[in-house]
């Protein structure tokens, strides 16, 4: 797929969340790293506290989903203040369910592209042939 210049490429796991800002154009894709951002752990994820039975998720899934949520808190916010206008999301298949759970409707508006595979410290060349052969 190609993606507009400035497009933010979201790519995690649940754990971990790197950014990168699409600074190529056209049909080239280059990739940079955005440094600085900083992610507040929701920790209640979709089903709230529960203690760990068989039924229940475990603490790791609960701070996973937590995490998630608060990946998408913080796209939301970059979306609502304009800072993010197109916006692309590669995330572990399980963790994108619970971000999508989260997304408000403009983030859902500017998301052009979303990839369920686990590609977090991966190459940015990999997350690029990952966006390219979407």
């Amino acid at each position: 797929m190609i993606l507009p210049q400035g497009t933010v490429v979201a790519v995690t796991d649940g754990e971990k969340l790197d950014l990168y800002r699409n600074n190529g154009s056209g049909p080239e894709l280059s990739l940079s790293l955005i440094h600085g951002v900083s992610i507040v752990d929701e920790a209640k994820g979709s089903g709230g506290r529960h203690g760990s039975t068989s039924a229940n998720p475990d603490d790791s899934q609960l701070a996973e989903d937590g995490f998630s949520a608060g990946i998408a808190q913080y796209l939301n916010k970059q979306v609502l203040e304009g800072e993010i206008e197109h916006l692309a999301i590669i995330s572990a298949p399980r963790s994108l369910g619970e971000l999508r759970k989260h997304y408000h409707k403009f983030l859902a508006a500017k998301l052009l592209l979303e990839i369920p595979k686990e590609l977090t410290g991966h190459s940015v060349e990999d997350i690029e042939k990952a966006v390219l052969g979407a």
